[in-house]
């Protein structure tokens, strides 16, 4: 039997950061949802115990530095599990971007593997399992859209933003959320995004208000150590977007659209700058 799963990029509609922890984390509050552009994994029992992960992608891990390897190893160890799988990660998000790629593949491998062998885990209890994997793994587990807090892992879901068209773009590089975090002073912060402003836009289905609510603070750190992310965003807003914003850590930016006769022509005006652009739709 052949098991598979979907596993959607998410981008933060908000991103706050709090405080430093006395853990070492740091305590967020990030709007999340999911956009249609997504990972594919097939997932088949092998009746020796261990774990193989192949993908077309030549750029991944397919050890146990890959996050969907972790989450299969978790979830043997966990339910004391004794066969064996065989996943293949059909790979479209792009890698170190900002759009949880890695932490959607986890957790699309904890569904999977509860559906394969038949675990019965509740949607609940592979959070937990997710949230020992990343933060951001919990909410892929659920999907949908939410609020995140704590490091992530506290979720509270909320009604879906209006339909739009998503373009993101990925500068051609690559962007460290730990390196991000710790050049971030989180005490010192003059400026935060508004969550209630932008709650209230979502519930009301206000596309205006959502654009004018965008905001992450990480962007403070990584538009000074990567320019070309904040050329990006000029970019995109020249070309036409009516809300614009960096996505996680970074570098991938992502505009809104409200009109598909604005899409094409800020596709076209973006691969004159980036080979990396997609347009999706958002998951609602």
């Amino acid at each position: 039997m052949k098991i598979y799963e979907k596993a959607p990029a998410k981008i933060n509609l908000l991103l706050d950061v709090k405080r430093k922890r006395e853990d070492g984390f740091h305590e967020v509050e990030m709007i999340m949802t999911m956009v249609d552009l997504a990972d594919r994994l097939e997932m088949e029992e092998l009746p020796r115990d261990t774990i193989i992960i192949s993908s077309q992608a030549g750029y991944i891990p397919l050890d146990e530095k890959n996050l969907a390897f972790q989450a299969a190893r978790l979830i043997k160890d966990r339910y004391n599990v004794r066969k064996g799988v065989y996943i293949h990660l059909d790979k479209k998000i792009p890698v170190a971007a900002g759009l949880a790629g890695g932490s959607s593949d986890a957790a699309a491998t904890l569904r999977g593997l509860n559906r394969l062998w038949g675990l019965g885990i509740s949607e609940e209890e592979l959070c937990e399992l997710g949230a020992e994997l990343g933060s951001d793994v919990p909410f892929c587990v659920t999907g949908g859209t939410a609020i995140a807090r704590g490091r992530g892992e506290k979720l509270e879901r909320i009604s879906n933003p209006p339909q739009c068209w998503v373009i993101l773009a990925k500068p051609p590089i690559n962007v460290s959320t730990a390196d991000v975090y710790g050049k971030l002073r989180a005490n010192e912060l003059k400026q935060h995004p508004s969550t209630s402003d932008m709650l209230s836009a979502i519930s009301s289905g206000s596309f205006a208000g959502i654009c004018t609510y965008l905001g992450n603070v990480l962007e403070t750190v990584t538009l000074q150590l990567h320019p070309e992310v904040l050329q990006m965003k000029e970019i995109m807003h020249r070309l036409g977007a009516d809300g614009v914003l960096m996505s996680g850590s970074g570098p991938t930016v992502f505009g809104l659209v409200s009109k598909e006769a604005k899409v094409s022509r800020i596709y076209n005006g973006l691969r004159g700058f980036c080979k990396e652009v997609y347009v999706v739709r958002m998951l609602t």
